[in-house]
Parts: structure tokens; C-alpha cells; sequence
């Protein structure tokens, strides 16, 4: 089904990253002309090897980092648009938060960097813990947590805003099986109320059972991309599950397939379940004996805390930003474009901009060292003036 071009929450044209070193020379090409589109209300999956440029991409889009050529749009937006930050939550590789506060204070101040009012701070926070599954340990410093539990509460604050755009970055690691089934849960959930998520993960089961397409990184480049299903299905072999056969009825059935396949290959046998559904199988059972732990504990989702996403809100704020550019467009008399297919305009505007202008984000970069360096200058004027002063005052000094 194509997309409107209004539908995309994510796109880059074009984006390349170069690191270079300290006489500026091209070091590491981290990305390079990577094209991305992430649909409004979608789980993306962005996979790749060690190096790939999975976490440079991510910073990119944060804001972080400024591109080397190729344009980035969030919400139809520059990533460093402070509009944009109010409705992103992000969660990176590794949880990094104050060790000395408890749960509680930990969440109370991201509340707080969010501007959310007191009333709806503390409730939030009280169902994030609830949610995450650590009440019992809300008010243990985060020192004393486990890699998991900080892990859980490292969730907990991406998502103390209510985010519409969520990034996660390796989001079950350090996760127990409960804990991982438990974030999987949640990201459906979530892509349930419209929310859309970008999903970095070296687990690929984990991103096979939530993601609805995926993006395969290789050196910088986009490999492969698209739906899961349409990427996973084995199209020269066919597969049948019939429950509950007996002997003889196998039997036959297994005979006519036979006769069938001719000298093709024919495999009989019973399905396996997941390990991973036979251990929360026998935890569960466990937990209904013995309830008390000094772990985490089940967590439950929370409604009320995540408003949908519904089709009007991000729709109608990218095609007013669309519609103010066009009317600057107008405004110093330029010809409006002729009407591309529905879901290229944005990405054409993208193209074309990185096309004139392959970094604009580099001047604001030159801008701030710029400014940098008057201010050293500064400082070495008046390092000078002091060395100055001192000297005058001893040769004024009488002597001894």
C-alpha cells in the first residue's frame, strides 16, 4: 500500500557521515548516501554488524552529530528543532543515569527536564515504575540496580514524555527472558497507540517478532530493505500443519505428499516450541506458587499514560509546515513545483536540498567553531593584559 508523502515521520536523503581527523582528513565513512523512510505508526528495524553505522545514524537523527552532505528531516523538521525534541524518546546503548537517586527521583527529574506538570509527573512516574516492574525496588538507589533493572528504568524514562517517535538502541540488553518478552509486549503496545518506533538490535529474533520492516547496514549502505514476512518467507518450499494426526492418518498423509514430490526431498516430524515460550512458561507457573521476590517483578502496561497517535495530529503539523514553505516559496516569486506521486514529494524536497546544498547543517558547525575561536582570542588578549599589569606593578614596586 504506497504511502503519502505526510506519512513519513523519518527520512534522510542522501546522508553521508565522514569522521576525520585531527588535520581533517577523511578518517572512518560511517555512512554513506543513506536514503531511510519510516512511516508514521511503524516498528523499523535497523540491523547490521559492528560498525555499520547503526549508532552514527541514530545520533544523526538525535541531533547529535551534524551530517557530512545529505539532509535529515524528523516530523518534516530539522533534527535540532527544539519542536522536534519535546516529542522524541530515546534510549541509548548503554543506561547512564545518576547512581546516587532512586527510581522515583530519577524519573521525577527527567519529568521535570519534560516541563510535565507536578500532578501528572507523579503519576506518571509512579505507573512507569509499576509498568517496568520494579515497585519493589523504587526506592533503592540506581547504584544497587542490576544491569536489568537499570535496563528497565532506562525505558522507563524514554518514555516519561510520551513520546510520538521512540528510539531504541539495543533495548533488551542486560534483559532477562521476562524482562525481554516484557519490552516486546511493550513495543506492540506502543505501535498499537500510533507511536513509531526505530528499533537497533543485535538480537534478531527479538526484532523478527515486533518489527514490521527492516533495514539491513552494511559499511554505511543500505543492503536490503522491506517488510519482514516478504524478507523471512522460503518460496521454494512449502509447509503444512495439520493438528493431531494419528499414526495410520500420518502415514497416509505423508505417502501421498511422497507420491507427489517425486525425488524432491520430504521432511516429517513435529514442530518444536520456543525456548523462550517454554521458559515464561515455567516461570509463570513458579510465580503462581511462589509470588515474592526480591527481583523485578511482572510488569503491566498502562493505557492512560500514552495518548494514540491519531491519523490528524502528525499529519496535520507536517502539512502546515509544507504549506508555510510553499507560501515563503510564493513569497520571493518562485514557481510552485509541478505534483510528484504521492510518497516522494518530501523525499524529492530532501534530495533536491542536499542536492544544492549537501550539508547545510556544516555551516552551523563552522559557526560554532567560529565562535570558538573569537573566544580564545579573547582570552589570549586578556591573558596578555594581565601579564601586562603584573608587570608594571613590580617594576613600580620599590625595592627591598
Amino acid at each position: 500500500m504506497p504511502h503519502d508523502s505526510n506519512d513519513y515521520v523519518v527520512q534522510t536523503a542522501r546522508l553521508t557521515k565522514v569522521f576525520r581527523d585531527f588535520w581533517h582528513r577523511a578518517k572512518v565513512r560511517a555512512l554513506n548516501e543513506l536514503s531511510l523512510q519510516i512511516h508514521r505508526g511503524e516498528v523499523y528495524g535497523l540491523l547490521g554488524p559492528n560498525g555499520a553505522g547503526k549508532s552514527t545514524c541514530v545520533k544523526l537523527l538525535l541531533g547529535l552529530l551534524f551530517p557530512t552532505s545529505g539532509a535529515i528531516r524528523i516530523f518534516g523538521r530539522l533534527p535540532r528543532d527544539i519542536r522536534v525534541k519535546a516529542r522524541l524518546g530515546f534510549l541509548p546503548e548503554e543506561t547512564y543515569l545518576y547512581p546516587y537517586l532512586n527510581a522515583r527521583e530519577t524519573l521525577d527529574f527527567f519529568g521535570r527536564l519534560n516541563r510535565l506538570p507536578r500532578a501528572e509527573r507523579q503519576r506518571r512516574v509512579d505507573a512507569l515504575i509499576d509498568m517496568v516492574g520494579l515497585t519493589g525496588a523504587r526506592n533503592r538507589p540506581i547504584r544497587e540496580y542490576s544491569k536489568g533493572m537499570t535496563r528497565r528504568i532506562g525505558i522507563a524514562q524514554a518514555l516519561i514524555n510520551d513520546p510520538e517517535l521512540i528510539l531504541l538502541d539495543e533495548p533488551t540488553t542486560g534483559l532477562d527472558p521476562i524482562g525481554t518478552r516484557e519490552v516486546k509486549d511493550l513495543i506492540v503496545q506502543l505501535k498499537e497507540r500510533g507511536k513509531t518506533i526505530l528499533l537497533c538490535s543485535h538480537l534478531l529474533a527479538d526484532v523478527q517478532d515486533v518489527c514490521d520492516r527492516i533495514g539491513v547496514l552494511y559499511g554505511g549502505q543500505l543492503c536490503a530493505e522491506g517488510p519482514v514476512n516478504e524478507l523471512l518467507a522460503k518460496r521454494h518450499v512449502t509447509q503444512f500443519t495439520v493438528p493431531d494426526l494419528s499414526v495410520a492418518e500420518s502415514g497416509r498423509v505423508e505417502a501421498m505428499v511422497r507420491e507427489v514430490a517425486g525425488n524432491r526431498s520430504v521432511e516429517v516430524g513435529h514442530p518444536h516450541d520456543r525456548l523462550e515460550d517454554f521458559f515464561l512458561r515455567v516461570v509463570r507457573e513458579a510465580r503462581q506458587e511462589r509470588p515474592e521476590t526480591s527481583g523485578a517483578a511482572e510488569g503491566r502496561f498502562d493505557s492512560s499514560l500514552f495518548a494514540t497517535t491519531g491519523q490528524g495530529g502528525v499529519i496535520e503539523r507536517l502539512t502546515a509546515s509544507a504549506e508555510t514553505e510553499e507560501a515563503e516559496a510564493e513569497a520571493v516569486g518562485e514557481a510552485p513545483a509541478e505534483e510528484p506521486e504521492p510518497g516522494e514529494r518530501v523525499l524529492a524536497g530532501l534530495t533536491a536540498a542536499a542536492e544544492a546544498d549537501p550539508a547545510p547543517q556544516v555551516e552551523a558547525e563552522a559557526a560554532v567553531d567560529a565562535q570558538e575561536a573569537q573566544a580564545g582570542q579573547r582570552r589570549a588578549v586578556l591573558g596578555r593584559l594581565v601579564a601586562d599589569d603584573d608587570k608594571d606593578t613590580q617594576d613600580k614596586a620599590p625595592p627591598s
